[in-house]
């Protein structure tokens, strides 16, 4: 990839500068940073809001000043990236989602642990001790008021809405975010495209953050440097 694009990723819920970091670090020609929001990487006391639309307010104040960015989401934080780009279309250049959450299909809560049991099945085990250290600092209640509130709002309204260029990627064995639900998310905009990736689950960012970084760097390299 030739030219300088700035990125900003925020983690998904619960997770860290460190998972954001693996896949950015990897990106050829790029300035990245990571955002942190109340329960993605920050704790959320209670009456915080954590709504997306809400959270996409705070990641726009926290935008670096100048030319558009790209903004890099993963699972829940999708849908604030999203939002994002839609209440500030001039400010964002690109969106990459990565295995995004809520298929409606799977809104209520029984639903999304059975599509979360069969997607861990195919996680690596030596993330653990990674995930336990990111989840202690953000906290298990602020992360169930984060996918309280994620699972209600429907992110292919806000996608269809979005005016930049979209890169939907998932890992081969995500249930959480299934083929046709990619597929359908990439479809609904001007200008999208769906890619799955031929190993890893939901957690991609860390447990395949090569081949990520690979695919995002075409895409930024085609839709961003060169447009």
């Amino acid at each position: 990839m030739t030219g300088a694009v700035r990125v900003v990723a925020v983690p998904g819920l619960g997770l860290s500068v460190p998972v954001a970091r693996r896949t950015l670090d990897r990106l050829p020609g790029v300035t990245g940073a990571v955002v942190l929001l109340p329960g993605y990487g920050r704790r959320a006391p209670r009456g915080t809001p954590v709504a997306p639309e809400k959270l996409a307010r705070l990641l726009l104040e926290r935008l670096p000043a100048g030319d558009p960015v790209v903004l890099v989401g993963h699972s829940a934080s999708c849908q604030v990236v999203a939002e994002a780009a839609v209440q500030a279309p001039g400010r964002v250049a690109a969106l990459v989602l990565v295995g995004p959450t809520t298929d409606p299909r799977a809104a209520t809560w029984p639903a999304l642990v059975g599509r979360w049991l069969r997607t861990a099945a195919h996680e690596r085990p030596g993330q653990i001790p990674l995930l336990v250290r990111a989840y202690a600092r953000t906290g298990l209640p602020s992360m169930a008021r984060g996918m309280d509130a994620a699972r209600r709002h429907r992110l292919a309204a806000t996608v269809a809405a979005v005016a930049c260029p979209v890169l939907v990627v998932r890992g081969r064995h995500d249930a959480i975010c299934p083929a046709d639900w990619a597929a359908a998310l990439a479809s609904g905009t001007g200008d999208g495209r769906a890619e799955t990736l031929p190993a890893g689950a939901h957690m991609v960012p860390i447990t395949y953050a090569d081949t990520l970084a690979a695919r995002i760097a075409a895409f930024l390299d085609e839709r961003v440097v060169s447009a």
